[in-house]
């Protein structure tokens, strides 16, 4: 009896163990090595197909500038919109509140319901 309960014992360790090798060696597989952006250099021919910092830096103040003068065409952002993010967070409040709120409901009946509380 006890050399069965030793044996059980081992195997779980050995279980636990294996499932920790096997997760650690997926998230190793999985994960990729991550590189900052590329912006180029201007070449010989004037153009490599790439942005350069003073380019990139054009764009942005160019953009900020446009977003200046046309101050009533807002962020870009639709709050409102059922794909912005208020639209979003309403119908997920909708959806996981109606589902809590069955849970509740028919938690406070049924078959291990306290009896005489409810």
């Amino acid at each position: 009896m006890v050399f069965t309960q030793q044996v059980n014992t081992m195997n779980k360790a050995l279980l636990g163990a294996s499932i920790l090798a096997i997760a650690a060696i997926s998230v190793g597989m999985m994960t990729e090595q991550a590189f900052a952006q590329y912006m180029g250099t201007v070449g010989e021919g004037g153009k490599t197909g790439k942005n350069t910092l003073e380019e990139t830096l054009k764009l942005a103040k160019d953009r900020v500038d446009w977003a200046k003068a046309n101050p009533s065409t807002g962020s870009g952002t639709p709050y409102l919109a059922a794909d912005g993010v208020l639209g979003a967070s309403a119908i997920s409040a909708a959806v996981f509140g109606g589902i809590a709120a069955a849970f509740f409901i028919r938690g406070r009946s049924g078959r291990y319901a306290a009896q005489g509380r409810g």
